[in-house]
């Protein structure tokens, strides 16, 4: 009897799921990476020096907290008042290091080093990915390509602020915000979800005119507890009165839970 041998799995097959995450991430880090020349033309409007714009992106490297400092000091504010709004700004970015150390499980070496690049756009695409190493691939090549860029059009946007003009006229300051919203869009799979989504956008949008700034941000911030404590109701209010409830143990985890009568 002859024996046949079973064909090795080809790598194409390892390969296609890597060069996909890899063109995602250069497309998120090209597209965002261009706000840099926004950032550079307003830092250099609002009285930065070259040396001082640039040493901005290269050490704090949060798009939204520096251009809410170069704002606030533009528009005339103390740079202790600006620095302490860029800095409550930033603070989301260690939110986003609790969640991202448990998924990409990094070497004590390497975490000091990856945490520069922990930002909305390598957290989304480390998140948008379904393993580990395709995480973790997601995450370096978009904060290595998001940050050469963004240096490197920080640089050129305050050197050539004069030339460049009105950044809004160019649209580059929406190029971070619309790539994230088409990240975050596909996340949005639930009603609740996408209520949450909702009520943020009309809130935020809403009191932009008559809030200062920076503060319609936080306030939708309220929309997540908001849109839960009305599913709460709304589930409570669809049980019966009266209806048992009885206790059932779970087979995989073992620990016991509430749930309605008949909802097996």
């Amino acid at each position: 009897m002859s024996e046949q041998n079973t064909p090795a799995e080809p790598r194409a097959d390892r390969d296609e799921p890597d060069a996909a995450v890899v063109r995602d991430a250069l497309g998120v880090g090209v597209a965002v990476g261009l706000s840099g020349f926004a950032f550079g033309v307003t830092s250099a409007g609002s009285g930065l020096t070259l040396l001082q714009t640039c040493a901005l992106s290269l050490l704090v490297f949060t798009g939204a907290s520096q251009f809410a400092l170069v704002g606030a000091l533009a528009a005339g504010g103390s740079p202790l008042t600006a620095a302490a709004g860029a800095f409550f700004l930033g603070v989301r970015n260690a939110f986003y290091g609790l969640r991202l150390s448990q998924l990409l499980r990094l070497t004590r070496a390497v975490r000091p080093f990856a945490a520069q690049w922990v930002i909305d756009e390598t957290t989304a695409v480390a998140l948008a990915q379904p393993t580990r190493r395709s995480a973790r691939l997601g995450f370096v090549v978009t904060g290595l390509s998001l940050y050469v860029l963004w240096n490197l059009t920080t640089l050129l946007g305050a050197l050539g602020a004069e030339a460049i003009g009105d950044t809004d006229a160019w649209g580059l300051d929406a190029a971070g915000p619309a790539v994230f919203l088409a990240l975050l869009a596909p996340m949005l799979t639930s009603t609740t979800e996408r209520a949450v989504a909702g009520l943020a956008v009309v809130l935020g949008l809403g009191l932009l005119p008559v809030l200062p700034a920076g503060v319609p941000v936080l306030v939708a911030a309220l929309a997540a507890p908001a849109v839960l404590w009305a599913e709460g109701r709304r589930r409570g209010a669809a049980r019966k009165p009266g209806q048992p409830r009885e206790r059932r143990e779970t087979p995989d985890a073992g620990e016991w839970r509430e749930t309605r009568a008949g909802e097996r």
